[in-house]
């Protein structure tokens, strides 16, 4: 009878292969690997790696839901009415479009807004009818203009 032959697997090591393979890597990319560790780096530090793996992750569902928003009757408004201003603004002069925008900005950017003063009392009463239609109103304006009268004799 034929004896069996003794057949031992190594234990498969990833990282050795690996290593094995970036040992035999040309110098030139050298560099190039240097720089994508770099670059691997800051998008983990940034979370960024994690926010793209999740998004593989839920591909479907994310293209599933934009399908359905550019389906809405409010998304193919919004494309033609973009798609429609994109058209008026390129059939627009650039000069004539530039006048525009000199002209408005000179008109709207040096305008300041006036200082206006509160009236002073005076001015406050003078308002007020002389014959009023309640009739305690013109007794209370008399009353009020001789004491505003007196106080701005006095300087107060």
């Amino acid at each position: 009878m034929a004896r069996p032959i003794a057949f031992e697997v190594p234990p498969y090591d990833p990282r050795e292969t690996l290593r094995k393979r970036l040992e035999a890597v040309p110098v030139e990319h050298a560099e190039a690997l240097l720089e994508s560790y770099e670059l691997l780096e800051q998008l983990h530090q940034t979370g960024t790696l994690r926010v793209l793996t999740g998004a593989l992750a839920a591909g479907n569902q994310i293209l599933e839901t934009a399908v359905e928003a550019a389906h809405s009757a409010e998304a193919v408004r919004a494309t033609r009415n973009a798609i429609l201003l994109g058209k008026m603004l390129a059939s627009i002069n650039p000069e004539v479009l530039e006048g525009i925008v000199a002209a408005v900005s000179e008109t709207l950017g040096s305008h300041q807004k006036p200082v206006i003063e509160p009236p002073g009392l005076l001015a406050l009463l003078s308002h007020f009818p002389s014959q009023g239609t309640a009739p305690e109103l013109p007794s209370s304006t008399a009353s009020l203009k001789i004491s505003a009268t007196r106080s701005s004799c006095r300087g107060i």
